[in-house]
């Protein structure tokens, strides 16, 4: 299977999905054109490791923003990884968030109400540039 690897840019994130770790990074800003076209290889590329998944897998999600219709994409990657999990697959989602975003913070565990998914909070700090 075919790792998913894309550069972020201004609007789309960086995507590192290797299905040969069960490794799947998602960071960056997330606020595409068109939120369906982008995301749709990333859940069909789920839907298809899910038929062979590893015993472990791990989605990092460490996004700035990202803007309403890619929240319901998002939304749509965590319920392939569901499907992955009630198959007797280990899943975990590591939601990164920066101390003062609670907006991320709350996203994240709303996420996690909504979706039958263990979330691990992590709080990152930020990187001071100077």
């Amino acid at each position: 299977m075919t790792n998913i690897v894309l550069d972020g840019t201004a609007k789309t994130p960086t995507v590192n999905f290797d299905a040969s770790t069960g490794l799947l990074d998602l960071r960056g800003r997330s606020i595409p054109e068109n939120s369906i076209e982008f995301y749709k290889p990333l859940i069909d590329w789920v839907d298809q490791y899910g038929r062979n998944p590893k015993p472990s897998t791990r989605l990092r999600v460490q996004l700035e923003y990202f803007n309403t219709s890619s929240s319901k994409c998002i939304l749509d990657l965590f319920k392939k990884l569901e499907a992955v999990r009630n198959a007797g697959n280990e899943v975990l989602v590591l939601w990164h968030y920066e101390p003062d975003d609670e907006d991320m913070l709350e996203a994240g565990e709303d996420y996690q109400a909504i979706i039958n998914l263990p979330f691990k909070m992590v709080q990152v700090e930020e990187v001071d540039d100077k």
